[in-house]
């Protein structure tokens, strides 16, 4: 038998995909750019982001994942497609393509079996699905395996999940419909309503990630940068210049959410081990973990240590390569 084994971080900004024996071999957006005419793939992964809000009106550029679930069904299975094929995997009678794919720990059936059927339909002859807490939490390097409770915020582009393990399990956990599409867009509305200015989505991943902040005080250096857009009065280009207390005041709601997802699941946590956690503290992983001091805020409203993880983006992914170690020998 020849075979591939891979692990796929099916994110709503970005795939990441982890073959058994090499580890990371892709880290592309997720986003597919379509022929309207004939619904060929025209693009996918960064050729296809950079193409978002400057195609013309017979390519449409997709982004088939909202809120970590399928929004797209057919855009997603073209999108899995084409990452299992340039990974190697092969539509051979005797090739069997085996993936672990992660789902957040809030999906209801229908839609896990929405990501398992585009899997099968991508060409994988075995697919297993398991929580993103808990790759995140394996690919953070946390011991899971005992009797200790260990704590996990995992921030990715379309949800939040908060997760308490212990004995390779998930003891209690919450899933937030909200990530960093979400701040993007509280960005967008700041922009449009503090200034009249509009802007597109990768504007606003720009301004997140340079002057973005989620404590009062902002950035040390109170960082600005220059925002351009289409003014809505004059219809003209336009240059703004915004500060990172202004992006704290425009995420400051969804950073609240975030932070009353995870009292709500500390609440629910065994004393036993929320002891543990005492000690422990919490792992930050995911791209949201990066905005500057989420880390910080959510430990003085906890009064708990907390932890980014050395490599946040690859935590989830690193997980189902340990995964894929263990039950694909």
């Amino acid at each position: 038998m020849f075979g591939i084994d891979l692990g796929i971080d099916l994110g709503t900004a970005t795939v990441l995909v982890y073959a058994k024996g090499k580890g990371i071999i892709m880290h592309e957006p997720s986003v597919v750019a379509i022929n309207r005419k004939n619904n060929k793939r025209v693009a996918v992964g960064e050729d296809a982001r950079m193409m978002i809000g400057r195609t013309p009106g017979n390519i449409a550029a997709i982004r088939p994942m909202r809120d970590g679930v399928i929004a797209d069904y057919q855009t997603t299975e073209l999108m899995l497609k084409y990452f299992i094929e340039k990974a190697g995997g092969k539509r051979w009678p005797f090739f069997r393509t085996r993936v672990v794919v992660c789902i957040p720990s809030g999906v209801t059936e229908v839609e896990e079996r929405a990501v398992k059927q585009a899997a099968y339909q991508a060409g994988a002859k075995k697919v297993k699905v398991i929580e993103e807490p808990y790759a995140a939490a394996l690919g953070a390097g946390l011991d899971i395996s005992g009797p200790s409770g260990n704590m996990v915020i995992d921030i990715g582009g379309g949800t939040t999940d908060i997760a308490v393990l212990s004995l390779d399990g998930i003891v209690c956990k919450r899933s937030l419909r909200l990530g960093g599409d979400k701040f993007d867009e509280a960005i967008i509305r700041y922009i449009r309503r503090q200034y009249n200015l509009m802007i597109g989505e990768r504007t606003a991943e720009e301004i997140k990630m340079a002057v973005g902040s989620a404590i009062r005080e902002g950035r040390p250096d109170n960082a600005q940068i220059d925002v351009r857009g289409r003014d809505l009065v004059s219809g003209l280009p336009k240059t703004v210049i915004v500060n990172s207390q202004e992006i704290y005041n425009a995420v400051e709601e969804l950073v609240e959410t975030i932070i009353g997802g995870v009292k709500e699941v500390l609440e629910r946590t065994p004393p036993e081990l929320s002891s543990d956690i005492l000690d422990k503290g919490i792992v930050m992983t995911g791209g949201g973990s990066l905005i500057h001091g989420i880390d910080i805020r959510i430990s003085r409203e906890t009064g708990l240590p907390v932890t980014v993880a050395d490599d946040p983006i690859a935590c989830v992914v690193l997980g189902t390569g340990i995964v894929l170690k263990s039950i694909f020998k």
